[in-house]
């Protein structure tokens, strides 16, 4: 979960210090899509994890909307609705590639998901996980 933390870093200080804010007083509405119920605890590490992102560089302008995935195709799709009409446009999460099917029909979000795997992934997700291929790259270069 280290490794999500620094993308969490990476991502929301670009989305920090890119976007352009109309006024001083509107916040950057950022979506976190994450399997909060079912049997795993993943969703309530990333929750953990992206409080100690945002108190870590301070981000005043960033305003996070939690949604559960439920780690279910159905669910996820719902709660990006949700987002959606919130007006959130960028969306960290969801997890698992099985959430992923339905999120083309929410074209107005892009979601950074943390899955490693990237055939048939909608267009309007980016792939940030990391998949066994590339840990032994690494450890091949190291």
């Amino acid at each position: 979960l280290k490794i999500f933390k620094i993308l969490l870093l990476v991502f929301l200080k670009f989305i920090y210090f890119s976007s352009p804010a109309i006024s001083a007083n509107e916040k950057i509405k950022i979506g976190l899509l994450v399997p909060i119920t079912g049997a795993l605890d993943i969703g309530h590490q990333i929750i953990k994890s992206t409080r100690i992102a945002l108190k870590d560089i301070g981000a005043e302008k960033l305003e996070i909307y939690l949604k559960d995935t439920g780690s279910n195709p159905n669910t996820t799709l719902q709660s990006a609705i949700e987002l959606k009409n919130i007006g959130v446009e960028t969306v960290i999460g969801p997890v698992f590639y099985k959430s992923l099917v339905y999120l083309d029909e929410v074209k107005e979000i892009t979601f950074l998901s943390l899955t490693n795997k990237t055939l048939k992934i909608p267009n309007n997700v980016i792939s940030s996980g990391i998949n066994a291929a590339s840990q032994l790259n690494a450890i091949k270069k190291f």
